[in-house]
């Protein structure tokens, strides 16, 4: 297996995605990765780290793709980025099965649907990202940013895609899937949403358990939620914003009288894992489901830590076959007029 990193881009690069590289080659026999950037900076902390290893390659590639460049332009224009010559990697390299970057979000989503061929059936690629939930599990939230609009036959191939990729990834058995609406009864919401749950009740290969509220995202309840993109982008920012300041706020709490003080002292493993189990860097990074080979976006601020947990997602969704399970269920749920289209 051979997974590209893109090592710019991120507000750790390189350190952070070459040392999550690494652990991920030592803890997986069967990988080798290849390092994209700067190769004079690559080789120095390969180098520092005392790492020589043969499934290590680097390609040059010193440019690097900001969040203030625009998609397009940056496809066009800097060819030489980390992230496209990734990209390009990815797409002309047959040996090459999936990517990990950390760079700028519209750009990657940009240049892998317009490079990357998708899942035969898959109608449009979606981001999934992973949050931890009040039972100490996860749940999936798709789309997150890829797709403002969308159809109610685009939900329900994101609730297939969805569930395939927790299956792969996460080993999760029958994930209960849910459909982000205004409340819970089946004729709420516009038509959108009352079409594709009639949709979901009837689609097979997936256990569809209604509609979910936004409040009882992380009650555990639910494995997978299925949203336009634009939903679920503020859906995710909103959560973690709360669970943010909240941190916060106990924080200042805390350190505004004697007594609070003297009890955080007695409370402070808890306290300690509470914030790692709240610790975003711990579940890797969104996956963009629909494209025919693996590719994770890690968050820009992500460390080492952050980076091998991406480079683990990736490893697993390859390992369990995801793309060829996604595309067999697709296709079990596509009418002959649609596969007639295809062909």
């Amino acid at each position: 297996m051979k997974l590209v990193i893109d090592c710019l881009g991120g507000d750790n690069s390189p350190e952070a995605q070459i040392e999550g590289a690494v652990i991920g080659i030592r803890k997986h026999a069967d990988l080798s990765v290849v390092l994209v950037g700067d190769e004079g900076v690559i080789k120095t902390v390969l180098e520092k780290r005392g790492v020589h290893d043969s499934r290590v390659e680097i390609v040059h590639a010193p440019g690097v793709i900001t969040g203030n460049d625009k998609p397009t332009d940056a496809i066009r224009l800097k060819k030489d980025s980390s992230m496209i010559k990734s990209i390009s990697l990815l797409r002309e390299d047959e040996s090459v099965d999936g990517m990990v970057s950390c760079g700028a979000t519209g750009t990657l989503v940009a240049a892998a649907t317009l490079r990357i061929p998708r899942v035969e059936g898959v109608r449009r690629p979606s981001f999934c990202p992973i949050l931890p939930t009040m039972t100490g599990g996860i749940v999936g939230v798709c789309d997150s940013g890829a797709n403002v609009e969308v159809t109610p036959d685009m939900l329900q191939q994101f609730a297939i895609m969805g569930s395939r990729y927790l299956e792969a990834a996460y080993r999760v058995r029958k994930p209960r899937v849910a459909l982000l609406n205004i409340g819970v009864e089946e004729e709420k919401g516009d038509d959108l949403r009352r079409e594709a749950y009639r949709l979901l009740k009837k689609t097979e290969g997936i256990t569809f358990v209604g509609n979910m509220e936004a409040r009882e995202l992380l009650t555990g309840d639910y494995d997978l939620v299925v949203c336009d993109g634009f939903s679920g982008n503020v859906l995710c920012k909103s959560v973690e914003g709360t669970a943010l300041e909240l941190l916060k706020k106990i924080k200042k709490d805390i350190y505004s009288k004697k007594k609070y003080q003297m009890g955080a002292l007695l409370m402070k493993k808890m306290f300690k894992e509470e914030k790692e189990f709240m610790n975003y860097q711990n579940y890797g990074g969104s996956v963009l489901l629909g494209s025919e080979k693996v590719i994770v976006k890690g968050h820009g601020s992500g460390d080492r830590a952050a980076m091998r947990a991406c480079v683990d997602q990736a490893y697993r969704m390859i390992r369990n076959n995801m793309n060829p399970k996604i595309a067999s269920s697709i296709a079990a749920c596509l009418t002959e007029e649609e596969k007639q289209n295809q062909k």
